[in-house]
C-alpha cells in the first residue's frame, strides 16, 4: 500500500473518533446533569444571589421595554447579544451598557454549533466579540452558545478568544407561541434556587412572533419571587461565579 493510501485509510479510520469528540460536549445540554456536575458551565454562584440573563437581543422593539422595567426595579442583568442584532442597533447596545448591564455574546448568527467546523465557529465568535467591543469600547468576556449546545470547536474557539461559556440553571421556555407570563414564571421558579442563573429572552428574532411579551410579563413575577425567597438578583459579574477570563 502506498503512503498516500495509508494516509487516506488512517484518515477514514479517525473520522468516527473526531466526530465523537466534536459532539461530546453536547452532554451539557441535559440540564439536570449539567446543574449537578458542571457548576461553572451552568453559572452556579453565591447562594444568596440569582443571576438574571437574557438572550437573542438587542431588539429595538422589545429590549427597551425590558431595560425600562429593570431600571424601575433597580436590577442589573447580563445580556447575551447576537452580533448580527448588535450590528443593526449599535445605539441600543450602548444604552444597555450605559445602564450598567453586563454584555456577553451569543454568536453572530443563531445557528447550531454542531453543524459548524472549527474555522466557521471561530470566525462567528470573533465577529460577534469584535462587533460588540467596537460598539461599547469594552471586549465582552462571556459567551452563551445558541440553543445551549456546545461543541469541542466551540470550547476551543472560546478559549482562544478569551470568552467564558456559561449556560443556565433554569429557564422560562418563553420562546414558544403558547407561553404566557404565568407559564414562564411557573417554569422559572420550579427550578430556581440560590446561586442559580435564569435564562429569558428579550427578543423574538429566533422565537415565535411576540414571544418576548411572555418574558416581559413574567419578569416582575420572577423578581417578586426572588425577593420573597431572600435572593438578590443581578449580573453574572456580581454572582460570585468562577470567571477565569476575568482573572
Amino acid at each position: 500500500m502506498t503512503a498516500a493510501r495509508l494516509i487516506r485509510a488512517a484518515a477514514r479510520a479517525a473520522l468516527p473518533a473526531l466526530a465523537a469528540a466534536h459532539v461530546a460536549p453536547v452532554v451539557s445540554t441535559f440540564g439536570p446533569l449539567r446543574n449537578r456536575v458542571m457548576p461553572r458551565l451552568c453559572g452556579r454562584g453565591r447562594v444568596c444571589h440569582v443571576a438574571l440573563t437574557f438572550d437573542d437581543g438587542p431588539d429595538p422593539v422589545s429590549t427597551p421595554l425590558f431595560l425600562r422595567l429593570l431600571a424601575h426595579r433597580g436590577v442589573h442583568a447580563t445580556f447575551f447579544l447576537l452580533g448580527s442584532q448588535a450590528d443593526r442597533s449599535p445605539g441600543l447596545v450602548r444604552e444597555i451598557a450605559a445602564a450598567g448591564h453586563e454584555i456577553g455574546v451569543h454568536g453572530w448568527l443563531h445557528r447550531p454549533l454542531l453543524l459548524r467546523g472549527p474555522r466557521a465557529t471561530y470566525d462567528d465568535f470573533a465577529r460577534a466579540r469584535d462587533t460588540v467591543a467596537g460598539i461599547t469600547g469594552r471586549q465582552p468576556l462571556l459567551f452563551r452558545p445558541p440553543y445551549g449546545i456546545m461543541s469541542a470547536a466551540a470550547h476551543l474557539a472560546a478559549r482562544r478568544l478569551g470568552l467564558t461559556p456559561v449556560l443556565w440553571t433554569c429557564w422560562g421556555e418563553d420562546w414558544t407561541a403558547r407561553a404566557t407570563p404565568e407559564s414562564v414564571h411557573r417554569t422559572v421558579t420550579a427550578d430556581l434556587d440560590g446561586g442559580g442563573t435564569i435564562l429569558l429572552h428579550d427578543s423574538d428574532c429566533t422565537s415565535a412572533p411576540g414571544a418576548w411579551r411572555s418574558a416581559l410579563g413574567a419578569l416582575p413575577l420572577v423578581l417578586d419571587t426572588c425577593e420573597q425567597r431572600g435572593y438578590q438578583v443581578g449580573r453574572l459579574a456580581d454572582h460570585g461565579w468562577p470567571h477565569p477570563a476575568a482573572a
